[in-house]
């Protein structure tokens, strides 16, 4: 279950939160009857209704990167969102932009590639450009090699890199928010977790190289 309160329909604002329940869930209350066609739960959504200006920001940054003004490749942008998705672990960003490189005709040998990519020949010279700099947004907190950006320029104009370096950070976000809120794909328990070591085992001895091996 999602670490903050889901807003039942009767409790969303008039304004973008209904709107988007309307748009998303139908008459359905999506906190009783949960489910998004896409397959998630759809507590983003019911969450982020709890901040409705919150909500319409977010809501506006998606109709950003969805706009006829951006000048990127839709391709190129998909594949920075599903890299940060990736690089932070965020099976639900990761998920939901795999779906949307799908819908943009991408083949299914680069979608499955993703994770790989350093070493997948199916990507060309263009495509390995985005996803290096993906990474350098992501994984190295915008830390960016002149390689990389001079790679970059060769085919990208300067909008279309603001645009890229926007809406790939943008997902970085949206990434870590639904990690750390338990939302959607996202709620899951730690994986990173101490094993527990046998009964007889003592932390005093774990270094002692001249211990009695156990069973010798």
């Amino acid at each position: 279950m999602p670490r903050l309160r889901q807003v039942p329909r009767a409790e969303v604002d008039q304004g973008v939160g209904l709107r988007m329940y309307d748009l998303l869930f139908g008459d359905r209350d999506p906190v009783a009857e949960p489910g998004t066609a896409t397959g998630t739960p759809g507590d983003w959504w019911t969450v982020f209704a709890l901040v409705p200006d919150c909500l319409e920001h977010a809501v506006q940054g998606f109709g950003f990167y969805r706009s006829p003004k951006r000048k990127l490749n839709p391709a190129l942008r998909e594949l920075g969102q599903t890299r940060a998705g990736f690089n932070k672990a965020s099976q639900f960003v990761f998920s939901q932009h795999c779906k949307s490189l799908r819908g943009l005709k991408v083949s299914e040998e680069k979608i499955a590639a993703i994770p790989h990519w350093q070493v997948a020949d199916c990507f060309d010279d263009k495509e390995r450009a985005v996803l290096a700099y993906a990474d350098c947004l992501t994984l190295q907190n915008g830390r960016t090699p002149d390689a990389v950006f001079d790679k970059l320029k060769t085919f990208l104009s300067d909008e279309e890199i603001l645009e890229l370096t926007y809406i790939t950070c943008l997902y970085d976000m949206h990434a870590v928010m639904t990690r750390a809120l338990r939302l959607e794909f996202d709620d899951r328990d730690e994986p990173i977790v101490e094993v527990a070591a046998p009964q007889d085992f003592s932390a005093l001895d774990f270094m002692d190289t001249g211990r009695k091996p156990q069973g010798g």
